[in-house]
């Protein structure tokens, strides 16, 4: 969608805000780029037509898998394909994209000979998600390690958050990585995200957030009643996304929501 599908009205409530961040969801029609100005949601048009899987940022740069390869921009409006092939989750570690593909290939984007060239890493089995040098995966939670890849334990791994001590969702229960894996929640969770102090669950029971890493669990209420799919963190604000295409915005007081026509959306980032 554009501002010239947009009237008058919507520019109104959707126009650009100053100060704004752009958030990034992927969805079944691209990568959605979306201004927040603290938890106002602004405009937002597609920024790359594609079958959107995943979506990360950081550094300037924005990363996106897509059923293609994936697909990179380091200014946040033209988008590269970088090769790869099909990817399923996409993530960054110490300023590396890191992709893992369909058939559980895992790789780095590294800078070579004045280009760019994939180093293979080693392979999983049915990869989730990717975050902080943490893989996410049908046999658990594998760790970037130099040039190789090593277990670091349980089973059947929906999404990891490596920033920080490191947290994993399971259908049998939320964990934090301490001495072992230690359960926070036993219940399923699908989606789990953190900055290294916030962090954020969403299990078969709602939604439970932390204020830093050494605080208690607590349910959030969020005024939805989608599917939360993805939580990303900028300075005193959180910004959340729902699989209809819906993006909620927190600065300090009450969470904002707006549909931005999004269908099938599977992840949110925040640049």
């Amino acid at each position: 969608m554009s501002d010239g599908d947009l009237s008058i009205e919507e520019k109104r409530v959707y126009g650009d805000r100053t100060g704004a961040r752009e958030a990034y969801l992927a969805s079944a029609v691209g990568a959605i780029r979306v201004s927040v100005s603290d938890d106002l949601v602004g405009g937002f048009g597609l920024a790359h037509r594609c079958v959107a899987r995943d979506v990360a940022a950081g550094g300037g740069a924005v990363a996106v898998a897509t059923d293609e390869g994936v697909a990179l921009s380091t200014d946040g409006e033209e988008f590269d394909d970088v090769g790869f092939g099909p990817a399923a989750a996409v993530g960054l570690h110490e300023s590396h994209v890191v992709a893992a593909g369909e058939d559980g290939r895992v790789a780095r984007l590294d800078p070579v000979d004045g280009g760019l060239a994939w180093t293979d890493l080693g392979s999983v089995d049915e990869p989730r998600a990717v975050d902080g040098g943490l893989i996410a995966a049908a046999d658990g939670v594998h760790r970037v390690e130099g040039d190789d890849l090593t277990h670091a334990g349980l089973s059947d791994v929906r999404d990891v958050a490596g920033r920080g001590v490191p947290l994993a969702a399971t259908p049998e229960g939320l964990y934090v990585l301490g001495n072992g894996w230690m359960e926070v929640s036993r219940e399923a969770f699908s989606v789990v995200e953190s900055d290294g102090e916030r962090a954020h669950a969403v299990g078969e029971a709602g939604v439970l957030t932390r204020e830093d890493a050494g605080g208690d669990w607590e349910p959030l209420d969020l005024p939805t009643d989608g599917e939360v799919v993805g939580v990303a963190y900028g300075p005193g604000q959180v910004v959340a996304a729902t699989r209809e295409g819906a993006v909620l915005a927190w600065a300090g007081d009450d969470w904002r929501s707006q549909l931005v026509g999004a269908r099938d959306v599977s992840a949110v980032a925040l640049r």
